[in-house]
Order: structure tokens, then sequence, then C-alpha cells
């Protein structure tokens, strides 16, 4: 007897449930290493996004910042993950940016299209199975967890 289409469609969302978020990059699906939730990094996003207002804040004062707000959103992003793998947000709430080779420091190109890539906004909202948006998809990096 052929499987009816209903029988494929549960076979198929049982399988679905039983995939593991990052186990195809290799990752745990719990604890240090994993890959991290939205919640979270939307919250370090929310972080980064009103550290860097303030401090284009600071050099337009006393007008508002405006559009240059997202020039230091870029320039402080695109510094700090060059520089440590994390951005003030992701330190806060124990994330990091993972480098698709374990222990080498985030090239300058990533940093700079991944973050190019997030100020968009959209490419951070189309995410695959794992969560991971298009922007850490296309510059071949993940959100985890640290602790």
């Amino acid at each position: 007897m052929r499987p009816t289409l209903a029988d494929m469609a549960s076979d198929e969302a049982q399988a679905s449930q039983q995939r593991v978020r990052g186990a195809a990059l290799g990752l745990p699906a719990e604890g240090p290493g994993s890959l991290a939730g939205f919640g979270q990094r939307l919250g370090a996003f929310a972080v980064d996004a009103v550290a860097a207002a303030l401090v284009a804040g600071l050099v337009t004062a006393p007008e508002l910042p405006g559009n240059w707000s997202l020039l230091s959103f870029v320039v402080i992003t695109v510094a700090f993950l060059a520089a440590t793998g994390q951005t003030p947000g992701m330190r806060l709430l124990g994330l990091r940016l993972a480098h698709p080779q374990a222990g080498r420091r985030l090239a300058l190109w990533r940093a700079g299209v991944r973050t190019a890539l997030l100020a968009l906004l959209v490419p951070a909202l189309v995410v695959d199975a794992d969560g991971r948006g298009l922007h850490d998809r296309l510059t071949d990096t993940a959100v985890i967890r640290e602790r």
C-alpha cells in the first residue's frame, strides 16, 4: 500500500521535531557552544543599537543623532567583532560570534559583510532551520552561547 500525503507529512513532522538545532554545524544542543536563541540575539542587538545611539548622540548633541546612529552601529560592531569576536551587547548577554574554523579570529571582511547585512535588518530575519540569519549563513558564522 502506498503512503498517503498525510502519512508523509506526519513522518516529516516527526523528523523535524527530532532535529537538534546546530547539529548540522557540529554544535551542542544546549549550554556553552550551542546556538543562541532569537531572544538572546535580539537583546544583544538592542543593547548595541542603544549604545550606538548614545555614542552618536555625544557627537551630534544637542541635535538628535538620526542616521548617524546607524554609522556608529556599523563602526562599533565591525571593530568589536574583528577585535574580540563579540559586540558589547553580545558580551553582556554571554554570546559570541563563532568563526567557521575553531580557534581562528574573525576576518575583517566577514565582520564587515555580516554587519552590513545586519544593518539592513531583513537578512537577519530570514532564518534557516537552525535559526541562523541570512547574514550569518552568507559569512559562514553563527552566534553561540559563551556560558
